[in-house]
């Protein structure tokens, strides 16, 4: 499965990039984001866009 996940802005929490990962990705990114403070949405990606 494959999960987009979007850097989030600090001050609104508008989307400022995101990117499409396996799920064996997710678990480290989540926790570089954690690491920094840096806030993250996560959800599963479009199967159609694929």
């Amino acid at each position: 499965m494959r999960f987009e996940i979007m850097r989030l802005d600090d001050v609104d929490g508008t989307a400022v990039d995101s990117t499409v990962v396996d799920a064996a990705s997710v678990n480290r990114i989540v926790q570089q984001a954690a690491a920094v403070g840096q806030r993250i949405y996560i959800r599963p990606a479009d199967t159609s866009a694929s």
